[in-house]
């Protein structure tokens, strides 16, 4: 998105999911004060070591050094793409960055979002509104809770496993009811604060994107979601360009269900069904076979030439060797 602004890359240093010093880079278009800022170089999994931290270990802490740097700079406008985090706080890391304070009953604070379970209220900072004007894009249109939620849909892809569901699905809900009942919406100018209506319903509309940092954004920094895809595909004239191409080619680590509740990957390939263009989609894994074929002319993963541990490992490799193959026998299959 930053390049399709004209934006230039400024740097930061803050901390990655696990608290580790990094530097975290973000885009800046001064004559518009628009910031462009993608959480996933900051709290990305791709930022971690495989299988080295569990999620309960993570949290969305060093996002917030990003977005005081961006306000720094005097960003009226900023951007947040909130795709690929391996975190899943429900925000709770963000929001403590930025000031709010979380207490227990006892009035002790809760400095981890493993403890939300004992959240009993929650206090704003002197400074509540960052910017004029703050947009999440988000890929997804999960909920924070329930079955489609974030811990659900997409804590196992970061590691949590089938035992610890319930847990992490309790200290979000926990932090989503003190929330909507301590009323955080940043209040209009001169007026009482009011209660979102995201948060009245424990929100759907990508809340529970990244691991529910949608929701946090929203409820903490007033942010406004709206679909990537489409932020992108307007900034980026993604029509225009589709008109003019004869083959698609996109992917992505696992093509499943979700790939088709909102994300780029199955937004693209939707428009170019209805474009009678053909699109193809490499994948590490296709976990939703049926609902790929019916969208794509053809989707292949690296699973059908090599294992998973080796495509981890050197993916470019065996992408490489998967599009030579598909490739060959393009387009009779």
């Amino acid at each position: 998105m930053g390049r399709l602004l004209h934006a230039k890359i400024q740097q930061v240093k803050t901390v990655d999911a696990a608290h580790r010093l990094c530097k975290a880079d973000w885009w800046w278009e001064p004559k518009t004060k628009t910031a462009v800022i993608e959480s996933a170089n900051v709290i990305g999994l791709a930022q971690l070591p495989p299988g080295k931290f569990h999620p309960f270990e993570l949290d969305t802490f060093g996002l917030g050094a990003v977005i005081r740097a961006v306000a720094a700079k005097g960003a009226r406008h900023c951007i947040i793409g909130i795709g690929g985090s391996a975190t899943n706080d429900g925000g709770f890391g963000m929001a403590r960055a930025l000031g709010w304070k979380f207490w227990d009953r006892d009035d002790k604070p809760i400095e981890r979002w493993t403890e939300l379970h004992r959240l009993a209220r929650i206090s704003a900072p002197r400074r509540r509104r960052w910017f004029t004007e703050l947009i999440v894009a988000v890929d997804v249109q999960n909920p924070l809770l329930g079955a489609r939620g974030a811990t659900r849909v997409y804590g196992p892809q970061k590691g949590l496993r089938p035992s610890e569901i319930r847990e992490a699905e309790r200290n979000l809900r926990s932090l989503a009811k003190v929330a909507s009942q301590n009323r955080f919406g940043v209040p209009p100018s001169g007026g009482p604060d009011r209660l979102k209506p995201e948060l009245r319903t424990f929100p759907g509309a990508g809340a529970g994107a990244a691991g529910g940092l949608g929701f946090g954004l929203i409820a903490f920094l007033d942010a406004r979601v709206e679909p990537g895809f489409d932020l992108f595909a307007r900034f980026g004239r993604l029509n225009e360009k589709l008109r003019a191409s004869d083959l698609v080619i996109t992917g992505e680590g696992c093509i499943d269900q979700s790939t088709f509740m909102g994300k780029g990957v199955g937004a693209i390939a939707r428009r170019c069904r209805q474009g009678k263009i053909p699109c193809i989609a490499f994948a590490g894994t296709i976990r939703a076979r049926a609902a790929t074929n019916r969208i794509f002319v053809n989707a292949r993963s690296l699973t059908k030439v090599t294992t998973i541990e080796k495509a981890k490992t050197n993916p470019t490799v065996w992408l490489e060797r998967l599009a030579e193959r598909t490739a060959k026998c393009w387009p009779t299959t």
